[in-house]
C-alpha cells in the first residue's frame, strides 16, 4: 500500500507539470488552430533562465518573475514574427512553423547556456514528509499546490473576465468575433504569452525534482502534447485529466515494470487514444473543428 501511495503521489506530481504543458497546447490551439510544437521550450526557458538568474546573484522570487516574463517575451516573439506572418496559411504550415521555432529556441539556448543539467534548489527544503506510509518532498506540495491554483485561475480568468471570454469568442469564432469588435489578432498574441507562462511556470516548478537542460522541452512538449490529446484536443479540463492520467501511468509502469519503459507510456496511450478514443476522453470539440 505505501508503494501504490508513493508512486500514485510522484505520478500526481510529474502529472500536474504534464497538464500545464497540456493547458498551453489547447490554448493556441483553439485561438488558431495551431499545435505549438515549441511549447516544451517554454518550459526549458523558464527553468533555464531561472537557474542562470539565479547564478548570477538574483534572489528567487525576482528570478522566478524574469525568467516567466522572458518566456511570455518569446511566446510573442514567437507569433508576431512566425505565426502571424503565415496568415492564412494551411494548419499543416503553421504547424512546421513551430517545429521550426523549436529546434532554433533549443539550438539559442544551446550558445547562451550549456548542455549541462542543472537544478533549481527546493523552495521550501528538501525534507520529505511522511503521509499515508508515502513520503512526499516539500517541492511536490509546491508543483501541485501552484498547479491547482494556475488551473483555477484559468477558469476565473475564462468565465469571469471580459478578455478571458473575447478569447473564448474568438475561439469558438473568430470571423464572428471580429464583426463584433474582437481584435483577433491580439487575441491570438495573449493565446501565445498565456502559454509561454504556463509553460514557464510548470518548467520552473518541476526544475528542482527533474534537472532541466537546453533540450529538456522535446520530452516534456510531447507529454505535454499527448496530456492535450488524451483529453480531448481543445478541451482545458481533459488537459488536466489527460496530464495527471499520463504522470500516474507513468510512475506505475516505472515502479511496478521498469524504468527503462517510463517514457514509452505517452507513445503507447497517444496509439490507444488515436486507435479507440480519436476525440479523447472527454468529447469531440476539437476534433470536429479540425
Amino acid at each position: 500500500m505505501s508503494d501504490f501511495m508513493q508512486f500514485l503521489l510522484s505520478g500526481i506530481t510529474v502529472g500536474a507539470t504534464y497538464a500545464l504543458a497540456g493547458l498551453g497546447f489547447t490554448i493556441i490551439y483553439n485561438a488558431s488552430h495551431v499545435i505549438n510544437f515549441a511549447q516544451g521550450e517554454f518550459m526549458m526557458i523558464g527553468g533555464m533562465a531561472t537557474v542562470s538568474l539565479l547564478a548570477a546573484g538574483v534572489p528567487l522570487p525576482l528570478a522566478i518573475v524574469l525568467a516567466m516574463a522572458l518566456a511570455v517575451a518569446v511566446g510573442i516573439a514567437l507569433e508576431k514574427f512566425a505565426v502571424e506572418p503565415a496568415g492564412k496559411a494551411e494548419v499543416v504550415t503553421l504547424i512546421i512553423i513551430t517545429i521550426g521555432a523549436s529546434l532554433t529556441l533549443r539550438g539559442l539556448a544551446q550558445v547562451v547556456w550549456d548542455k549541462k543539467f542543472h537544478a533549481l534548489a527546493p523552495f521550501s527544503g528538501d525534507t520529505p514528509i511522511q503521509f499515508l506510509g508515502a513520503a512526499i518532498l516539500p517541492q511536490s506540495l509546491w508543483v501541485m499546490g501552484v498547479s491547482l491554483v494556475v488551473v483555477v485561475a484559468l477558469g476565473w480568468f475564462f468565465n469571469r473576465t471580459l478578455l478571458g471570454k473575447a478569447m473564448l469568442a474568438t475561439a469558438f469564432n473568430g470571423g464572428a468575433a471580429q464583426l463584433v469588435g474582437i481584435n483577433v489578432k491580439f487575441m491570438l498574441m495573449l493565446s501565445f504569452a498565456l502559454s509561454a507562462l504556463l509553460g514557464a511556470v510548470a518548467g520552473i516548478l518541476i526544475a528542482p525534482i527533474a534537472p532541466t537542460s537546453y533540450d529538456v522541452g522535446l520530452m516534456m512538449g510531447l507529454k505535454g502534447f499527448v496530456a492535450a490529446v488524451l483529453g480531448g484536443l481543445g478541451n482545458g479540463l481533459g488537459a488536466v485529466v489527460g496530464g495527471l492520467v499520463l504522470g500516474v501511468a507513468e510512475t506505475m509502469t516505472a515502479g511496478y515494470v521498469s524504468s527503462s519503459y517510463k517514457d514509452a507510456v505517452a507513445f503507447v496511450l497517444i496509439f490507444l487514444i488515436l486507435f479507440f478514443l480519436p476525440n479523447g476522453l472527454f468529447g469531440k470539440r476539437g476534433t470536429e473543428r479540425v
